[in-house]
């Protein structure tokens, strides 16, 4: 028999803690979060490579209404973010409504019943409303590079790293250049006896500010949590500052691009290591990576910067572009995830029976990054163009659980079944967003990312202020959406029992 909730939350990160919370505070206590992981955190549980830490502020990459005096730096390690997300849980008595262990297979959608089937790894369920807060960072993507199953060493993923693997001393080739690899790569540079950094393109990086944040000032905080709010809003407004130059006036981002020259310039002394280390890009195309210790350890004796993509893996070794051969003994892959192309719509049929991944086509759309037509009572979380290259998704997250707080609530109050985006007004949200993107850094800077989809549109990034996202997001207009009432069955109750007020 299955289990039922009336709103069934997968995903027990930010996304699902944040809503969670949300529902809880407006007396809604009929749901549940499924989360595959043994823990809640996301992507802070499953990120645990060395050197692993988040590149926003903690003051903002934090919930607003969960402030943290204790962080121990302006730049939280992961550790410390899994540890403030499992105190959430613990201090919003989230616990008796989370399920751990627990995958989604396939979820669809039944018109008659007007119910979301779900099979998970451990029996099927039924929902009134299936919320997605699985998040981008959850699936790591592979390089599509033959031989890659011959290898007959160590292969990992930043994301999936194995502390039982001892490095020292081992022949090791790095994949990737991007946020994980600049981070992990200094942290176990001087105990490999040999490091490859494969670079495919060079990534513009940025001076470091982060810091020990003192035991004075966390005592400040405390005291004072008027304190920390201002940190706060002092960060968000020099984060939010960036936009000017992403989506407003991109020739703005010449300026940063001399600070990232600069720095550039100072550690690295050897010219033909400098040009190396150069982008071909205007910066803020690819995402900016702030670091003082990436081109130090690419300096170290036993490390080889490769600036080429990674051709061919033989059973000891690995091919370069040039076709040179390099023997190793471990291949980790920092090589990103699984962005566009969301594996979680390959799980998602909606009133057609079709999935999700064949309704977007290669290019996901959705109103606000939420709500897609013909997947009724159905929300997502960090969904299409609703991320950020700049600033903290915790603000976004927070947006979106207003906004699907307020669907389940219009659901209520209706007396409705179901309530779906509207076809029309989301064509014309992402129309406005394509106009807005035509314009940004990301189009105009002249490389490919994994912003972009199949289709070589940004289905990522929004292309605008957060504070405008927030405002559209959080005021809930009732045209938006469409509601429908079909008979059901009698025992499965109204929808729900939120505050009404």
């Amino acid at each position: 028999m299955a289990h039922h909730a009336q709103v069934l939350i997968v995903g027990g990160g930010f996304s699902g803690i944040g809503l969670g919370h949300a529902l809880l505070s407006s007396r809604f206590t009929d749901f549940v979060i499924l989360e595959r992981a043994s823990d809640v955190g996301g992507v802070w549980h499953a990120n645990t490579y060395p050197g692993c830490r988040c590149d926003v502020p903690s003051h903002l990459y934090s919930f607003s209404f969960a402030p943290n005096p204790d962080w121990s730096a302006t730049y939280s390690p992961q550790a410390e973010i899994h540890a403030y997300l499992r105190r959430c849980v613990d201090r919003f008595k989230l616990a008796p409504h989370l399920r751990t262990g627990i995958g989604v297979e396939e979820a669809r959608w039944d018109e008659e019943d007007q119910l979301w089937h779900v099979a998970t790894s451990q029996g099927p369920w039924t929902a009134r409303i299936l919320v997605s807060a699985v998040g981008p960072l959850t699936e790591p993507r592979l390089p599509d590079v033959p031989g890659i199953d011959r290898f007959r060493g160590k292969v990992m993923h930043s994301a999936r790293w194995d502390h039982d693997h001892d490095l020292t001393g081992e022949r090791v080739a790095s994949i990737g250049t991007g946020a994980s690899a600049i981070q992990y790569v200094p942290e176990i540079a001087d105990r490999t006896g040999r490091l490859y950094v494969f670079q495919r393109s060079a990534p513009w990086i940025t001076p470091h500010d982060n810091r020990p944040i003192t035991d004075a000032e966390r005592a400040r905080f405390r005291a004072r949590p008027g304190r920390q709010r201002i940190e706060r809003a002092k960060a968000y407004a020099a984060k939010e500052l960036l936009v000017l130059g992403f989506a407003k006036q991109p020739r703005l981002m010449r300026l940063l691009e001399a600070v990232a020259r600069r720095h550039l310039e100072h550690q690295v002394a050897d010219p033909a290591l400098r040009r190396a280390l150069t982008p071909d890009f205007t910066l803020g195309c690819k995402r900016i990576v702030p670091s003082n210790r990436w081109y130090p350890a690419l300096q170290k004796p036993n490390v080889e910067l490769v600036p080429k993509a990674l051709r061919e893996i033989r059973e000891r070794s690995v091919i370069d572009a040039d076709g040179v051969e390099r023997e190793v003994d471990t291949i980790v892959f920092g090589t990103g995830f699984h962005v566009t192309d969301i594996p979680f719509a390959d799980k998602v049929r909606g009133r057609d029976g079709e999935l999700l991944s064949e309704v977007w086509a290669g290019s996901p759309r959705a109103y606000l990054g939420v709500s897609v037509p013909g997947f009724p009572n159905f929300f997502m979380f960090l969904g299409p163009n609703s991320g950020l290259g700049h600033s903290s998704m915790v603000f976004m997250i927070e947006a979106q659980v207003e906004h699907v707080k307020n669907a389940v609530r219009a659901l209520d109050l209706s007396g409705a079944t179901s309530i779906e985006v509207d076809q029309q007004v989301h064509d014309a949200y992402n129309a406005r967003l394509d106009k807005k993107l035509a314009t940004t850094v990301w189009e105009t800077g002249g490389c490919r990312t994994f912003y972009q989809d199949a289709n070589g549109r940004n289905a990522t990034l929004y292309p605008d202020w957060t504070f405008r996202y927030r405002r559209q997001a959080v005021r809930w207009k009732p045209g938006s959406y469409r509601l429908a009432t079909r008979p059901v069955p009698a025992d499965q109750g109204p929808v729900a029992t939120a505050d009404a007020s």
